[in-house]
């Protein structure tokens, strides 16, 4: 891992546990229910990638799991999974599989209750299998590779105004260094990310922000 990432990484996780400790201590609100830990904080959710096309099938999910530290800021672990498979990547009718599979973590910042900017990091693995046209020429490869993201952006809340249970659309771009990425083309340039899923508040109840 490059010292961009382990650095941004480490500056990540150091935020975190400074901003948690305080809002631990005592919340805004000044309710005595609020210090300290709330199941009612907890949230899960996720998004999925459905693409069908005659050249390029892709099939995803992406699930995560985190807690509201404040109205404002919340953090999640997340695990991450994608197949895509093309055709006529080289030559007619030869085929690329990639599997991209691993976990990872974000925050996110809501400057307003319904736009937020985040900060995601993933360590993914890749397993890439090239499948010749008959007659062609080229012969099967297949190879596996590791790369780590640091996925920056922002996005919109929707229904967020009723609690933690929302839908959302982002748009994030990789700003790490490896060059094994899959967000980012054949020549090392990265590519928009854009995400749609639903974040769902767990034991809220009628409890509202």
């Amino acid at each position: 891992m490059n010292q961009m990432i382990k650095k941004t990484i480490f500056s990540l996780a150091m935020t975190l546990l400074f901003v948690s400790a305080g809002f631990a201590q005592s919340d805004k609100d000044g309710d005595d229910d609020n210090r300290g830990f709330r199941k009612d904080k907890l949230f899960t959710g996720g998004n999925l990638t459905l693409q069908f096309g005659n050249q390029v099938t892709t099939l995803g999910i992406s699930p995560y799991f985190g807690y509201s530290i404040t109205n404002w800021l919340d953090a999640a672990a997340s695990l991450n999974f994608n197949y895509t498979s093309q055709r006529d990547n080289v030559v007619f009718d030869d085929k690329v599989r990639q599997t991209v599979y691993g976990p990872g973590a974000f925050v996110r910042i809501f400057p307003l209750r319904f736009l937020f900017a985040q900060a995601h990091y993933e360590f993914n693995f890749l397993k890439v299998k090239y499948i010749p046209a008959p007659n062609s020429g080229y012969q099967k490869e297949s190879y596996s590779l590791d790369a780590h993201s640091l996925l920056v952006g922002g996005g919109y809340a929707g229904g967020r105004e009723q609690g933690n249970s929302f839908y959302y659309l982002c748009v994030l771009w990789d700003v790490g260094k490896s060059k094994n990425s899959p967000y980012k083309d054949g020549y090392g340039r990265t590519v928009p990310i854009i995400r749609a899923g639903y974040n769902i508040g767990l034991f809220q109840g009628r409890r509202r922000f």
